[in-house]
């Protein structure tokens, strides 16, 4: 358990913007930047099979920068082969559908052990953190950790999306999942569709380590700018951190 909350920063929608009309701007390597300057502890960037928005060339430039680089991507030999070649600081492995418009729910860890086995295996022996974006579900938090990794992401879109008492079940199930990711050994993140009006519930739950936002920062720049965006949630996650810290000490 940690007292300061990391923040990953998603760019992967700067470079959706740049694809849009081609050329080199927005460039995804000049919002890390901004990114690091601004509160962030690590980079996250997606590349997908179709290249819709991260591209090779930036993974190439971002390695280059002295912020940790999370690399989402699907268990493809072809992605496999590229973070091997890159070795980013870490690996979250996602499923990946190509007619989605984003990530649509977690790995099937405990349907699909045998095949995500020898990635996480591979990954891992190359000095790769291994990570698995899954539901908050107990048999998937047990299959990732029985496959040998270390971290898992929890999805965090169903929260995000639902109101009232379907929110506060939706949170629950978040909160149970990160107890047992805690209790079987397993470092715990939480990320996708994270915005100002949920992440503080989030980031007060004490086994959670990692929180990785990206869509709705990139969206919020568009009317107050990057670094206002991303100080502004790293100034709610501390906030709430800090209230619930103080909440347990009393």
């Amino acid at each position: 358990m940690t007292e300061r909350l990391r923040l990953g920063v998603n760019i992967d929608h700067v470079a959706t913007i740049r694809n849009a009309r081609g050329g080199p701007h927005p460039d995804p390597v000049r919002a890390a930047r901004l990114a690091a300057d601004a509160g962030a502890d690590g980079i996250t960037a997606h590349l997908r099979e179709d290249r819709r928005h991260i591209s090779d060339d930036d993974i190439v430039r971002l390695r280059r920068l002295a912020l940790p680089l999370n690399l989402e991507m699907a268990p493809t030999e072809e992605m496999l082969e590229i973070a091997l070649r890159h070795k980013p600081h870490a690996v979250c492995l996602v499923p990946e559908r190509r007619e989605e418009r984003t990530t649509e729910g977690g790995l099937d860890v405990h349907g699909a052990s045998n095949h995500l086995t020898a990635y996480v295996s591979k990954l891992s022996e190359a000095g790769i953190r291994v990570s698995m974006f899954i539901e908050a579900r107990e048999r998937q938090l047990r299959a990732a950790h029985r496959i040998g990794a270390p971290v898992v992401e929890l999805h965090a879109g169903a929260y995000c999306d639902a109101e009232g008492a379907a929110r506060e079940t939706e949170f629950d199930r978040i909160v149970e999942g990160a107890r047992i990711a805690e209790e079987i050994g397993l470092e715990c993140h939480v990320g996708h569709g994270l915005s100002f009006e949920t992440v503080a519930p989030i980031a007060a739950i004490p086994n959670v380590v990692e929180l990785n936002i990206g869509h709705f920062l990139v969206g919020e720049a568009i009317f107050s700018g990057l670094d206002s965006s991303i100080k502004r949630m790293r100034a709610l996650m501390d906030r709430a951190r800090a209230h619930a810290t103080g909440a347990r000490s009393a």
